[in-house]
């Protein structure tokens, strides 16, 4: 499995990619790989201020629906749209094209806390 060096992750397997203020937000290669065959993305917090930890969104798989969490408290800029018509992005390509969101972070140091590649990899046991 991949797990990009220059991200971070949350237990609840997004990852960030932070671009100065701004962040970019998905989930990892293990979680769209535990959900299977993703069919339907829904985010509509466009413009919300959404606290750590809070919902911004779900996303539903063939058997099952899994929630997003924000990983830092942030605003909404941006959903991916490509994900309405094509959310099997997310399991071809988790990292590049099946990104969900762009935020604007609140304080961007949040990001630091998160964990790194090799500490998700330790979470998740591989």
């Amino acid at each position: 499995m991949n797990f990009p060096s220059e991200l971070k992750y949350t237990k609840d397997h997004e990852w960030v990619r932070l671009e100065g203020d701004e962040a970019v937000i998905g989930i990892t290669e293990f979680a769209q790989s535990e959900l299977g065959d993703i069919v339907f993305v829904d985010i509509d917090t466009v413009g919300d201020e959404v606290n750590k930890d809070d919902l911004f969104g779900t996303i539903e798989a063939v058997k099952t629906v899994s929630d997003l969490f924000m990983p830092a408290k942030s605003t909404v800029l941006e959903v991916n749209e490509q994900l309405d018509a094509n959310p099997e992005l997310v399991n071809n390509d988790p990292y590049g094209d099946g990104w969900m969101v762009r935020v604007k972070l609140d304080n961007p140091s949040d990001v630091e806390s998160l964990l790194t590649a090799d500490g998700y990899k330790e979470l998740i046991g591989k």
